[in-house]
């Protein structure tokens, strides 16, 4: 299968809350579409897999069920941390840690993963480390906006990119954090 150069505007719509309400939760600006390059692995498969027979201009709203987006929600997943792990010069880092954060974590064996600080007890900090849309059906709404063969240059531009930038594939100009995506 061909790499295709593929970019989209969308909303992305989930059940939040206790009454699991469906809400947008995220959405591309339209001087910046999500951007990326079909093979890379860098977008949920079943999301890549749906878009990459569309052409130009199609509209789409793609329902992805738990499993097919982040898995299920594993309980075992949310983890009490001594809160002294989280001291910077003997007390806590507020700056960084506080209830709803996405906190960079490393195991033992060295691997990075992100966590969420779910609640900061006296002597605990409680720490989910389950994906923050887990346990949720995903409904992308939005358009194709390009949808081409993507060039060897591309490839590569695309691969030297995603060192620091997330879902534009290198057309933000750094700034990713205003308004890249979740789905990679």
């Amino acid at each position: 299968m061909e790499n295709r150069n593929i970019k989209v505007q969308y909303k992305l719509y989930a059940p939040m809350g206790e009454e699991k309400k469906i809400e947008m939760i995220e959405e591309t600006r339209p001087d910046m579409p999500f951007h990326f390059i079909s093979g890379m692995g860098m977008v949920l498969e079943a999301l890549e897999n749906k878009l990459y027979p569309m052409q130009e201009g199609e509209t789409f709203k793609i329902t992805l069920s738990e499993e097919e987006a982040y898995g299920p929600f594993i309980p075992e997943g949310v983890q009490e941390v001594p809160v002294e792990a989280f001291f910077i010069e003997g007390k806590l880092d507020t700056e960084h840690i506080y209830e709803g954060a996405v906190v960079p974590l490393m195991n033992a064996d060295g691997e990075r993963f992100n966590g969420t600080i779910a609640e900061i007890k006296e002597k605990v900090v409680v720490v989910d480390l389950n994906h923050p849309l887990a346990g949720k059906e995903l409904t992308f709404e939005g358009s194709v906006v390009e949808n081409r063969v993507a060039t060897n240059q591309e490839i590569q531009d695309y691969l030297n990119s995603q060192g620091g930038c997330g879902g534009c594939g290198g057309d933000c100009g750094g700034s990713c954090g205003e308004g890249g995506c979740c789905c990679n």
